[in-house]
């Protein structure tokens, strides 16, 4: 199947102690979370970490949408309450709108052998 692939990027506040309990907290993501995301035709993701940076790969379905990945995440209230309890742990990137978590980042370079 082809997949469309996403990278995004956003910060963590840099505490030791709170990037600790966040990378606790995605050791056990909460079931109704990750079913959401299957739901919407996410097929694979992985969160990476630098200090307090993180980056994220995305792959979806082809026809998958996050306009649409978007809007069921707001009517699930266990997504929000997901979403609500990473606040804790997350700030937005500089340039980010209000309220703006992931930031999806512009591919500039490809190699392929």
């Amino acid at each position: 199947m082809k997949t469309t692939r996403y990278c995004f990027a956003l910060d963590l506040i840099n505490d030791v102690e709170l990037i600790e309990e966040y990378k606790k907290q995605h050791r056990q993501v909460w079931p109704e979370v990750e079913a959401s995301l299957l739901a919407s035709g996410v097929s694979s993701l992985e969160i990476y970490l630098v200090e307090n940076r993180l980056f994220m790969i995305l792959e979806a379905d082809i026809d998958f949408r996050l306009e649409e990945k978007t809007r069921l995440d707001e009517a699930n209230a266990r997504v929000q309450e997901w979403e609500r309890l990473m606040w804790k742990y997350q700030k937005s990137l500089p340039g980010a709108k209000p309220g703006e978590k992931w930031i999806l980042m512009d591919k500039m370079y490809n190699f392929k052998s």
